[in-house]
């Protein structure tokens, strides 16, 4: 009867401590979930911020291309007698 006591109060021991730690690990994991879920709102703002960074990035290359140094300006100039004579073939296919 004395084993069989001990083996009950054992058993007890062994359950209170696996619900010990079943809290624990439920409350972790809970944490977990909040820390993931923070981490992924982050993450979303940084993706926005840099696809806005980029974009602003896109603007001040084409002010910078504009400005431009002189390399940048001839080239840009180049660019543009390049169009102006493509628009003035156009219309002199469209005067024929």
């Amino acid at each position: 009867m004395s084993d069989t006591l001990e083996a009950i109060h054992l058993l007890e021991l062994k359950l209170k401590d696996l619900l010990t730690r079943y809290e624990f690990l439920q409350k972790e994991n809970e944490v977990l979930l909040q820390q993931n879920s923070d981490l992924q709102v982050l993450l979303n703002e940084k993706e926005q911020d840099l696809v806005h960074q980029r974009k602003q990035f896109d603007i001040l290359k084409v002010a910078k291309t504009i400005e431009g140094s002189n390399e940048d300006s001839r080239n840009t100039k180049l660019k543009i007698n390049a169009l102006i004579r493509e628009i003035d073939k156009c219309i002199t296919l469209l005067n024929v």
